[in-house]
């Protein structure tokens, strides 16, 4: 029980404080209030206030009466002792002087008085004051206790029909306020909260098990935080009690009421006011207040309820397993052991090679054959969880079969990398052991990672072959003229595998194999199509990247799952293999500077002097300058880059080039900065810096080019670490907006549709058929003639083709948009699930599915930033996503694009340094409008515009 109520301090300093919306009060003066530095006005006695304002006036006017009566006495007195002109002035300005006092006095006074309104604020001099002259008209008190009283007697019915009135007849600013107002009172009215609750009279104090106490060694004691905070309050509580009892002065019960306020403050939350801050007396750390073991990473809900440690759980670095299969996982012997353990125990009292489990832990730790013999036989068809943090989407936390290593680290697929964002440079995962046979059984089914061969987002395949797998593939298919063997004709695969093993003919030999007929390839290609599922028929090219991307998707709608899993892993192997007897390698000397460098760099500087020049001479403005010169750098360098790429492609057994072709690995942007020229790069505001690296990373950079690229290291680095926190959060924020919206029911009927047309998808740059994908229709589809789908069909991949090859220019689908399912979506309006590629399962928490489809992207985005070396690429990619975030928080950009508002014809001025862009428009006259600085114009003089085209837009 508290001496004296108290303020709550989440209703007091929460942004926008409830007790100050309430009150119509500032957060400033409410503390005043609340820390005894103000009064605040309880209760006006209206007839009191009404006698004092009469009474003032009587008073005034006796006063008045009285001081002219003086006046006239002593100026008569004056004028008979003959005075001079002189006093006679002084007397009239001393009488003048004292009437305007007297004025002013009972102007301020009655003022005053008429302010006087319950819920006013008084300074401490102001109420001594006030309380003087008119104590007998109203009451004030300051603290909590004149809080509680005030918000006791509101009557919060009627102060919201007053907000409503006041509502009509305001805007702007005052509008925000009222409606903040309206808000808060409505919520107190529906839910029946009385507003006093906000102020404290009792304390609850929680559970000891929740502010343990621990003894150490030498007899102290560790505590927790809390209990110091608890005894600040007690100790202060029971002194302003005692000091209440036995009658204290007011001001020493004030400053003991102010403490205790304080205490109670720091005990709910330590962080709230600046300078009040609680740290421990040694080390002087912030001691954590309630908020505080509530709220962030570390706090009871994310900390201890939505997430827990759990048993049967290890972590280890993570090793390429190349001879693995896609289902399985290499688990360190010792880890699984442990992991195992009650099982193995089990088995041997079971065995009844041990008694009780005591025995049985010793067979264990002594580590003997049969211990091991049965860990074999334990994790046999058992699955474990992989988990790589952070885990961004479903993809993050496969399951796998073990299989018992050597060593101490945990050995991956090599194509899971990609769902897992997983590489060999140090990662760390974690493996979780299902324990029921239940759990056993859902791991196997639904989270396998030979189930998982689809990205839920996208639907397309995230097993693809990449690196060296996609490599030796590009070595295996590939053709030249002029090899070994070449315009042999063989009668079958066999007897040209068997040339091939013999050495009479060369792997990329054009020869001619008779298949289902004579077929002009080579034995790379032979030995390449034995692992191809015979779906997909003979494939006779050579295989890139983006060949087995194709096939991957192919062989899964074509073949399945179970023949593409087999694909996926053969193609690792051959791709290993085939890489590693290709033996390509990259030397610097691979690295061939185009001849046509220097003089591309020569003309590039002629170029920017001109335009120097004619800055200097004053012909263009310092922003055309810059933007002429950086034209200028990103041309050159395209040149250098187009005559790069054509030298390597001149030297056929370049290896640099073969692994770019490939798809492999990098791109000729990388290999430009290598070879050709860094270019332009980005200052740390991300604004191009218009002297360029001429130099190459091969030649080396000189001093002022070398300071000059560290920008854009820097900022890359920085980049990622800061955005990719901004991305979790955004991810947390989809998640927790949309973690109830299920697949509830079957259909919900609706009869709307939503049209999706060829034109939209074009402007927006997605692939029309890729949009229409997984729908359900909307509406009976005809073309050509041909009915090519009912209402409620869906749309497979051969309606899309089907779609492609008549042209459609647009369908009708269901749309969650429409659906009237309530608290969720129906499976006919929301279509394929990506994944799986077939029908939505009812239960399936779509929308996390969508929030993590977003967020994955995001995350992966800000971590690609830094593979450029800070060259400056177009648009910054963190950027893009400060875009997204403004597009989910229904904000306006920052920098808006530069609209006409009318249609006519385009002109341009320049003044002073400031671009104008005039639209004439023959009825309506001229409509002019400053473009912003980096505001990049996208239109030229003479063009016809429309209203509401863009007439400029941000350059970041």
């Amino acid at each position: 029980n508290l001496a004296v109520p108290v303020t709550h301090i989440w209703f007091l300093r929460s942004s926008p404080s409830r007790i100050g919306l309430l009150l119509d009060l500032p957060i400033k003066t409410l503390e005043q209030i609340v820390y005894f530095a103000a009064y605040i006005v309880i209760s006006v006695d209206d007839e009191s206030k009404t006698v004092a304002e009469a009474e003032l006036k009587t008073t005034f006017d006796q006063r008045s009466n009285q001081l002219k009566k003086d006046y006239e006495m002593a100026k008569q007195q004056l004028k008979e002792s003959s005075a001079t002109k002189e006093q006679l002035e002084a007397l009239d300005s001393e009488y003048a002087e004292k009437t305007d006092s007297l004025k002013a006095n009972h102007k301020e006074a009655m003022d005053d008085l008429k302010n006087l309104h319950t819920g006013g604020v008084l300074s401490e001099l102001k109420f001594r004051e006030m309380n003087m002259k008119f104590g007998h008209v109203f009451r004030a008190g300051t603290g909590a206790e004149a809080l509680k009283e005030i918000i006791m007697n509101m009557d919060l019915e009627k102060m919201l029909d007053d907000l409503h009135a006041e509502r009509s007849e305001s805007s702007g600013q005052k509008l925000k306020k009222i409606m903040k107002r309206i808000k808060l009172v409505s919520s107190l009215v529906k839910a029946g909260i009385r507003p006093e609750w906000m102020v404290l009279n009792r304390l609850q104090i929680i559970p000891p098990d929740l502010r343990p106490m621990v003894q150490l060694d030498g007899g102290r004691f560790a505590a927790s935080d809390l209990n110091d905070l608890y005894r600040r309050v007690i100790n202060r509580n029971n002194r302003l009690k005692k000091l209440m009892s036995i009658g204290a002065p007011e001001v020493i019960c004030r400053n003991e009421k102010r403490m205790l306020q304080e205490a109670v403050d720091t005990l709910l939350n330590n962080s709230a006011r600046a300078g009040k801050t609680l740290f421990t007396a040694g080390d002087r750390r912030k001691l954590r207040s309630l908020s505080d073991m509530l709220k962030g990473k570390q706090g009871r809900f994310r900390q201890n309820l939505l997430g827990k440690r759990v048993d049967y759980s290890g972590r280890s670095v993570i090793v390429v397993g190349p001879k693995l299969k896609l289902s399985q996982c290499g688990l360190p012997k010792e880890m699984a052991m442990k992991l195992f353990k009650p099982f193995v125990i089990g088995r041997l009292i079971r065995d009844e090679l041990a008694h009780n489990v005591k025995g049985a832990e010793r067979l264990v730790q002594d580590g003997g054959k049969e211990v091991w013999d049965i860990l074999e036989e334990v994790i046999k068809n058992k699955y474990v969880l992989l988990n790589r943090a952070p885990t961004l989407h479903r993809l993050g936390i496969q399951a796998f079969q073990p299989t018992l290593i050597e060593g101490m680290a945990i050995q991956l697929h090599p194509l899971v990398c990609a769902a897992f964002n997983a590489d060999f440079d140090g990662d760390q995962m974690a493996v979780h052991v299902p324990l029921s046979d239940r759990a056993q059984e859902e791991a196997r089914t639904l989270m396998a990672a030979n189930t998982n061969l689809l990205k839920p987002s996208a639907g397309e395949p995230v097993i693809n072959p990449s690196q060296d797998m996609v490599l030796g593939c590009y070595y295996l298919t590939q053709v030249h003229d002029g090899k070994k063997g070449e315009g042999m004709i063989f009668a079958n695969a066999k007897e040209a595998i068997l040339a091939y093993d013999q050495g009479i003919i060369d792997l990329q030999a054009k020869v001619t194999v008779r298949l289902e007929t004579l077929t002009e390839t080579s034995v790379g290609r032979v030995l390449f199509n034995e692992v191809v599922p015979s779906e997909l028929g003979y494939v006779n090219e050579t295989m890139k990247k983006k060949g087995l991307s194709y096939l991957m998707a192919e062989s899964l709608r074509l073949a399945g799952t179970e023949k593409t899993v087999k694909l996926a892993d053969d193609l690792k192997t051959i791709g290993f293999k085939y890489a590693t007897l290709s033996g390509v390698s990259i030397a610097a000397s691979d690295m061939v500077i185009p001849k046509a460098r220097e003089e591309i760099l020569a003309e590039a500087n002629e170029k920017v002097r001109i335009i120097n020049n004619n800055y200097w001479k004053g012909l263009v403005t310092g922003e055309e300058r810059y933007n002429h010169a950086i034209k200028v750098w990103a041309k050159a360098k395209n040149e250098i880059s187009n005559a790069m790429v054509d030298t390597f492609l001149q030297h056929e057994e370049n290896d640099i080039s073969y692994v770019i072709d490939s798809g492999a690995r990098g791109n000729w942007g990388q290999v430009t900065q290598l070879a050709g020229m860094k270019g332009l790069v980005a200052n740390p505001s991300g604004r191009t810096i218009e002297l360029p690296i001429q130099s190459n990373l091969k030649d080396g950079f000189s001093v002022l080019e070398y300071f000059i690229a560290t920008h854009g290291g820097r900022k890359g680095k920085s980049d990622t670490a800061l955005k990719t926190a901004e991305a979790g959060y955004l991810t947390r924020r989809l998640v927790d907006a949309v973690q109830d919206i299920l697949i509830r029911e079957v259909d919900c009927g609706s009869e709307d549709v939503h049209i999706i047309t060829r034109e939209d998808s074009e402007r927006i740059g997605e692939k029309f058929e890729s949009r229409v994908f997984g729908r359900t229709l909307g509406a009976k589809l005809t073309a050509g003639g041909e009915v090519l789908g009912e209402r409620n069909d869906e749309i497979d991949t051969i309606m899309v083709q089907k779609i492609a090859e008549y042209k459609v220019e647009e369908v009708p689908v269901r749309s969650l948009m429409t659906c009237r399912t309530r608290k969720g979506v129906c499976r006919q309006c929301y279509g394929w699930d990506l994944g799986s590629n077939s029908m939505v399962m009812q239960g399936t928490p779509v929308g996390i599915i969508a929030a993590q489809s977003i967020g994955e992207p995001g995350t992966q985005l800000t971590m690609r930033t830094f593979h450029m070396g800070g060259v400056a690429e177009g648009s910054d990619i963190t950027q893009g996503l400060t875009r997204v975030e403004e597009l989910f928080e229904a904000r306006s950009p920052r920098t808006p694009a530069v609209l006409s508002d009318i249609a006519g014809q385009v002109k341009v001025s320049r003044s002073g340094g400031r671009t104008m862009v005039h639209i004439v428009e023959q009825e309506k006259g001229e409509d002019t409008y400053l473009i912003p600085t980096g505001y990049q114009i996208q239109l030229k003089k003479g063009d016809d515009v429309k209203e509401r085209t863009v007439i400029a837009k941000s350059s970041t």
